[in-house]
């Protein structure tokens, strides 16, 4: 879905590789109440901040929490409208809002069908999933 992908930059027409690289929680990086979820656009470091009460947003209209895999699906679909729409402007960092996670985080479950349907993190093979390939299997993680 959004842990790799390529769009095509609204004023260059130039296609970009966007690939997830990690997420950071930023209290300890940037003293900031905020995930700091990284991508690779052709190489590039890009940062899109998603601000921390999202989370606790989510769980109380829903009931639900944002995995791992949702903040950086959520993350990588606002980078890629981004890029869409021209608000991309080449800096190293993008600010979201708590409305702005919740609303990418419902369209990324509802194209995606469900949370277990997210592809898992990192990404080591595009033909085997990381934890297959590590031997970790979680309870609570996509089957």
């Amino acid at each position: 879905m959004y842990e790799d992908f390529t769009v095509t930059d609204r004023w260059t027409n130039e296609p970009l590789h966007c690939t997830w690289k990690g997420t950071v929680v930023a209290i300890a990086t940037r003293h900031a109440d905020a995930t700091d979820i990284r991508f690779a656009v052709n190489g590039r470091p890009v940062w899109i901040a998603m601000p921390n009460q999202a989370w606790v947003e989510q769980k109380r209209r829903t009931g639900y929490v944002i995995t791992d895999y949702l903040a950086a699906q959520t993350a990588g679909r606002y980078l890629k409208t981004a890029i869409e729409s021209g608000y991309d402007n080449g800096r190293e960092m993008y600010t979201m809002t708590v409305d702005e996670v919740l609303e990418h985080a419902d369209l990324v479950v509802r194209e995606a069908g469900s949370t277990d349907k997210l592809p898992s993190l990192p990404v080591i093979r595009e033909d085997e999933r990381p934890e297959d390939e590590l031997g970790i299997h979680l309870a609570g993680e996509p089957a």
